[in-house]
């Protein structure tokens, strides 16, 4: 009963005050600690200074403000833009090739910059006005540029995976792999979904722009350095070269290295470059140091011993029990945000899923996957808002209606993932 009225007085601080996510469950947590600890508020606070400090100095937290660091440096080149050109220069020339191009681009910058919300944005910006002027159905158009920004949260390097590598201590690198084949994936369910949007509704996306060989490799040749830091990347991870850590390491310095060859490099641009990625990576830290306080006082109280045992008392199988998982989950992102789902839900529901027989890292895509699905479903789709920031004119209910083709094809592509867990299991295991 006590654990309820803490978990509630959460959910009334973040709802109805103007207090952060992340002090918001620092607070409780904290105060949750204190009420069924022995020692009181001294021990309270001495587990929750450890937690901060555990945060602080764990080694696989550093990759993310590296990764972060390499998104930063890799728009202020203007890699996005020809990204774009690229995809668009190969895949104009089909039906629907622009919004190809518009997809591939937003999952190879996606890839590089490790945020949807920044991935949506830059996108949008270099690819709306393209679109528009192509003749492409404006809200169908919008919509392939919010669900395309969602593969920022999947494809690696995914801040959301890192964070729940720290939830739940799992590999960073393990779940970056385990990322790779359900984001390709991921891509190509979006791009037959423009296909067969080409094909129903021809009158919603018109015939591209051919482009002659030497134009293609022209625009592929100004990536080609961006395309061997990802492949090194990943490679390197899946071969274990080396560190998720190390791999930041690597990222952000090869990003460097693009803005001083491109001559884009100043004295102003690379300090705005660090404190943008400092401003982030401190939000996303106090963040995560709310969630390990509170995780402390949900181990404490036995809540998630209970709840396994109420569910085992269900005599429900243990996918009947992960699909249930699956369907809460897609309702709780109908109402919150994807990352603050994850840190409020994955303390609790992780340990449920291991004591069930699950593998963590399956479990994490999966999670992450859902909360993809967040960011373009009503009302509180993110992206969607993000999109509406930019065309005021155009009605958010047109935007939901061009999303909606791929949120079909992102629950399709959720029961694969359930169907067959190798398909985020299988590049870890080769690891």
């Amino acid at each position: 009963m006590l654990t309820l009225f803490v978990l509630s007085a959460l959910v009334g601080l973040i709802a109805f005050t103007r207090v952060p996510l992340g002090l918001a469950m620092m607070f409780v947590g904290t105060a949750g600690i204190a009420t069924i600890h022995p020692r009181g508020f001294g021990a309270a606070l001495a587990i929750s200074e450890q937690q901060v400090m555990k945060l602080a100095l764990n080694y696989q937290f550093s990759v993310l403000p590296l990764f972060i660091l390499m998104g930063v440096f890799i728009v202020k080149a203007g890699l996005a833009d020809e990204m774009f050109e690229a995809a668009r220069r190969w895949l104009g020339r089909f039906r629907g090739g622009l919004g190809m191009a518009t997809i591939v681009a937003c999952g190879g910058f996606s890839a590089m910059c490790a945020s949807s919300s920044a991935s949506t944005a830059t996108m949008a910006k270099i690819s709306l006005p393209e679109l528009e002027k192509a003749g492409y159905d404006k809200g169908f158009a919008a919509g392939s540029i919010a669900a395309g920004g969602t593969m920022g949260v999947l494809i690696p390097p995914s801040g959301a995976l890192i964070i729940y590598a720290l939830l739940t201590q799992q590999s960073v690198s393990a779940l970056f792999v385990a990322g790779i084949l359900p984001g390709l994936v991921q891509v190509l369910i979006y791009i037959g979904v423009m296909m067969a949007i080409a094909a129903l509704k021809p009158d919603w996306v018109p015939v591209g722009t051919r482009y002659g060989r030497a134009e293609r490799w022209s625009a592929l040749g100004k990536i080609w350095g961006l395309l061997v830091l990802f492949a090194l990347i990943m490679g390197g991870l899946t071969r274990g070269w080396f560190t998720a850590t190390e791999a930041g390491g690597i990222g952000a310095g090869g990003a460097f290295l693009f803005l001083i060859l491109r001559r884009k490099l100043t004295w102003k641009v690379f300090v705005d470059s660090i404190v943008e990625a400092a401003k982030i990576s401190t939000m996303i830290f106090i963040v995560a140091a709310g969630a390990l306080v509170l995780n402390q006082f949900i181990n404490l109280s036995g809540i998630s011993g209970n709840t396994i045992r109420f569910i085992q008392s269900l005599d429900l199988s243990p996918m009947m029990i992960v699909i249930c998982f699956v369907v809460f989950y897609v309702v709780l992102g109908c109402l919150m945000d994807g990352f603050a789902m994850i840190f409020l839900t994955v303390p609790i529901i992780a340990p449920i899923i291991q004591g069930l027989g699950f593998d963590l890292v399956w479990w994490g895509i999966v999670t992450v996957l859902v909360v993809e699905i967040s960011l373009i479903t009503p009302p509180v789709g993110l992206n969607v808002f993000i999109l509406k920031a930019m065309l005021p004119s155009l009605p958010v209910q047109q935007i939901f209606k061009g999303i909606a083709p791929y949120v079909a094809a992102d629950v399709l592509r959720l029961a694969l993932l359930l169907g067959f867990p190798a398909l985020a299991l299988w590049l870890p295991s080769m690891m």
